[in-house]
């Protein structure tokens, strides 16, 4: 019974901790002092140590002798080859699932879009990133290739370890975004080719990595 308890507070404190990693409360360089965490979740502070273990073994978290438990920066190299490869396979997967795609699906899209829209005048980051793979799930989640399909689901799940919302860097890049993704939309509803869909889903995501390069070098 006491290791069910603890398995789960484990796991309470997991989540926890890895929200407030993802979502930016928890910066890159943040010290994560145990008994501190602990005492704001009401939990022991050996739930929290098995939580920072898992997410140290996640690359969320680093250890350093004398320094403890930090917040692990973004590594650029990671998110470059991590958007590099997703701008490929997603825009395989989106025009895979284009013929596929009803009304329905359009009407929802557009519907996610519209709150991205919405969100760009007291922007928000975290949902806006939310709201973007939301939208991006309706377009190629009909992909009926499943091999494309689970290494587009591997790129985004990568990208949230990294705590890409690219869009706290840049963003001046969502309003571009939102327009892009109605021009997807008037491609995949009119029917254009496979290859004019892929591209200008690549074009999309190749969009937003050269926009937070370009902020990273300034």
């Amino acid at each position: 019974m006491t290791e069910t308890v603890t398995g789960s507070k484990s796991q309470q404190a997991y989540e926890a901790v890895k929200a407030r990693i993802v979502e930016g409360a928890y910066t890159p360089g943040y010290r994560l002092v145990l008994a501190k965490i602990a005492e704001d979740l009401g939990f022991s502070v050996v739930p929290v140590r098995e939580a920072i273990r898992r997410l140290e073994a996640e690359g969320l978290v680093t250890f350093e002798r004398n320094v403890g438990a930090t917040v692990s920066g973004i590594d650029p190299t990671e998110y470059l080859y991590t958007m590099q490869t997703l701008s490929i396979i997603e825009g395989a997967a989106t025009a895979l699932s284009a013929p596929l795609i009803g009304a329905a699906d359009i009407a929802r899209a557009r519907a996610v879009n519209e709150e991205m829209r919405d969100c760009l005048e007291h922007f928000d980051p975290v949902r806006f990133t939310q709201l973007n793979q939301d939208f991006h799930s309706v377009l190629f989640e009909r992909c009926p290739n499943p091999h494309i399909l689970d290494l587009v689901h591997r790129g985004w799940n990568r990208l949230a370890s990294l705590r890409s919302s690219t869009f706290r860097f840049v963003p001046g890049r969502a309003r571009d975004s939102v327009e892009e993704h109605e021009n997807l939309l008037r491609l995949i509803e009119t029917g254009a080719d496979a290859d004019t869909i892929e591209k200008a889903a690549r074009q999309h995501r190749a969009a937003t990595l050269d926009a937070y390069l370009s902020q990273a070098k300034q």
